[in-house]
């Protein structure tokens, strides 16, 4: 959500900054730029539901059951080279922030563009964490990653709007090492040597590399602050640790350009 923010309480404060598919102004300024750099662009906005889309969430987890109504997803909209439409994604994996607007999306979607890109997948926040009410940072389950790994996904987007993990508060122009450390974890399944416990040995031509590209809010938002920290990493199937290519600082916003073929 790179032009609206995304720290919204309720349905009806964020109506006013829900945006059309295709021809809302993330998606024309997308377009626009893919056009004019000739490459593809990413962005992440607040969709539009149509009526017929709308829905409503019960909550009951205050003892005092209320309705949410859904009115828009989180999504992000995708554009190749000539300014052209190549697809869309909603978000699947909801966050608090989006329970009380967003409807969740129907599973993760890779997108098969040129080499070196390949085949891209986009994910969005919290979609590195699953939904299930029993899970574990060392154990799993890791849907996204399990999911690249079956579609074999070359390239892996991940617009983010990650929380600060208040550590090393003191030093503001660091990185949030604690939150790079945990994109990396709930990536595991993409750099984990798990065969070496199972006395297995993989068949080196079938182990695959995907480059992993962390995309981070900085700053803060109605006293929310975000992490920022943007990581570039390198993952390769088995190799048993991940490889940071590059990372920002926690309050970094620039253009960063990054060589992969490493």
């Amino acid at each position: 959500m790179a032009f609206t923010g995304y720290v919204f309480e309720s349905s009806a404060a964020i109506m006013p900054y829900l945006e059309q598919p295709r021809t809302g102004p993330t998606s024309l300024f997308c377009s626009e730029l893919a056009k004019c750099l000739h490459c593809y662009v990413v962005a992440g906005y607040p969709e539009h539901l149509p009526p017929n889309e709308r829905c409503t969430r019960v909550n009951n987890s205050t003892g005092t059951p209320d309705t949410w109504n859904l009115v828009g997803a989180n999504s992000t909209v995708l554009y190749g080279p000539g300014g052209e439409w190549i697809g869309g994604y909603r978000k699947t994996n909801l966050f608090r922030t989006d329970i009380p607007w967003a409807k969740a999306g129907s599973g993760f979607t890779t997108f098969h563009l040129p080499a070196p890109l390949g085949k891209l997948t986009i994910g969005i926040c919290m979609d590195l964490n699953p939904q299930t009410v029993e899970w574990s940072l060392e154990d799993g389950p890791f849907e996204l990653a399990d999911y690249c790994l079956s579609e074999k996904t070359d390239t892996l987007l991940l617009c983010n709007a990650w929380l600060d993990s208040h550590q090393d508060e003191d030093d503001e122009d660091d990185t949030d090492l604690q939150t790079v450390r945990y994109w990396a974890a709930r990536l595991h399944p993409l750099w984990a040597d798990d065969y070496r416990k199972s006395n297995k040995t993989p068949n080196q031509g079938s182990l695959h590399d995907t480059v992993v590209i962390s995309c981070n809010r900085t700053g803060t938002e109605k006293d929310v602050k975000f992490a920022g920290s943007s990581t570039i990493f390198k993952l390769r199937q088995g190799s048993g640790r991940p490889v940071v290519l590059d990372m920002l600082t926690k309050n970094e916003e620039l253009l960063q350009i990054c060589d992969i073929r490493v």
